[in-house]
């Protein structure tokens, strides 16, 4: 039984004895990280310390050297590239710092870029991604282009593409990270939160402290280990920030 109320055998996700170099540098030493179904997992650690190549790892965009990485049982670090990328276009969505919207689509082709790309017939497909809008506060700006949008709009559409394929695991690359304290708080709480109601694991790279507070656990990486596992208090979700 996870700490979240499901009853689940094993983690969705789940890295062992991960360990990653690049020429002489040691990226990973030997890491065991798992998360599980709706869960929400910060890693943090400072610049160089591992983390976002232990995300690489977790979701298949990088090849540990040595150890696995499980999705749901499945040994995601012997997939062949075409399996890996269609898992991370299915299995999985993704969340970055800039957003990484399409200047020339509207809103409501961006989120359903994902789903156009796996085969399903545009018009399926955009109405589809418009039923997140009114879920994410968007109602109206379906048609807007990223340029029309506020910073904390167009991170709202980047996290209706990660999701509107249903995926597994959601992992967030400093999210908040371009984007003021007020909105950025605001971002990951709905990150949060509709990750959690959906049933994703989510996976949140970050060097904020008070985005890390928002998630149910925090491990710390440096020089390539885990150094802590914390667990957030679930008193101390609510009233995050100062508005």
């Amino acid at each position: 039984m996870s700490s979240y109320g499901t009853a689940v055998a094993s983690p969705v996700l789940a890295g062992t004895g991960l360990m990653k170099s690049f020429g002489l540098t040691r990226a990973l030493a030997g890491v065991d990280v798992s998360v599980w179904a709706g869960e929400s997992l910060a890693v943090m650690g400072p610049s160089g310390s591992g983390k976002s190549t232990l995300l690489h790892c977790l979701a298949g965009i990088e090849r540990p050297d040595e150890g696995q990485v499980l999705l749901a049982g499945e040994r995601v670090d012997q997939l062949g590239e075409p399996h890996r990328s269609e898992l991370r276009r299915t299995r999985f969505g993704f969340v970055f710092q800039s957003g990484q919207l399409l200047p020339e689509l509207p809103a409501d082709e961006n989120v359903a870029l994902p789903l156009m790309l796996g085969g399903m017939p545009r018009r399926r497909a955009v109405h589809k991604a418009r039923e997140w809008f009114p879920v994410l506060g968007l109602a109206g700006k379906e048609e807007r282009r990223p340029g029309e949008l506020s910073g904390g709009q167009a991170q709202r559409v980047a996290i209706a593409r990660a999701l509107v394929g249903g995926p597994q695991v959601i992992f967030a690359d400093e999210p908040t990270g371009a984007l003021d304290q007020i909105t950025g708080m605001e971002v990951i709480d709905l990150l949060v939160d509709i990750t959690r109601k959906q049933g994703a694991a989510l996976v949140v790279v970050t060097h904020d402290e008070q985005v890390a507070r928002w998630c149910d656990r925090t491990v710390r990486v440096r020089d390539g280990h885990l150094t802590e596992h914390d667990r957030t208090p679930h008193t101390a979700r609510g009233a995050r920030y100062d508005r």
